[in-house]
């Protein structure tokens, strides 16, 4: 796991994991990340700099934590009656954050401190978990749903394609084609 250990959901470590992610957070917001060591994050934290070092490795790969974490949508999917328009809804709002200059810089401090693609699965399982719970409450009403697998491969990979390398011209009615190729007209 390349240094870091598993949190247990409570305890110290998951009170290091707050208390170092939310200084991450702050002195991000305060002084950008250029100046930004591991020595600042732990001082901010209350923690030693080994308690970070041992647990994340070194500083990019916990900027990639904090972003994985950044990442985790934090609400379930809208309903607004239909596949057509949950996924609509979806599609648009995924793009809203992922294309936003946060979003971006998060996408890639999430990649690159992932020396073994843990964050990125953890990123893909996300969306993944979001489309199924469109798709499950599409099933629930009597419609039948396209597979997650696919929806991932014609909706979210191509959002998450043009975002990191052809943003210009995105929008809402880009999200919109995809949900339509994928459902059909």
């Amino acid at each position: 796991m390349s240094g870091r250990q598993m949190v247990r959901p409570g305890g110290r470590s998951a009170r290091v994991q707050a208390a170092v992610h939310t200084a991450v957070r702050e002195l991000l917001a305060e002084a950008g990340r250029d100046g930004l060591t591991v020595p600042m994050v732990a001082q901010r934290a209350g923690v030693t700099p080994s308690t970070v070092y041992r647990r994340w490795g070194d500083l990019q790969e916990l900027l990639s934590d904090v972003a994985v974490e950044r990442l985790r949508p934090d609400t379930a999917p809208a309903d607004h009656g239909d596949l057509r328009r949950d996924l609509t809804a979806w599609a648009e709002q995924f793009l809203d954050e992922m294309a936003s200059p946060a979003g971006r810089a998060y996408v890639r401090d999430a990649l690159l401190g992932d020396p073994d693609g843990g964050n990125a699965g953890r990123c893909s399982a996300y969306a993944a978990d979001q489309l199924d719970t469109v798709f499950a409450r599409a099933r629930e009403r009597g419609e039948q749903p396209p597979g997650v697998e696919e929806a991932v491969d014609r909706v979210v990979a191509p959002l998450m394609y043009r975002i990191l390398f052809r943003p210009a011209g995105l929008d809402a009615a880009y999200a919109g084609r995809l949900v339509s190729g994928l459902l059909g007209a």
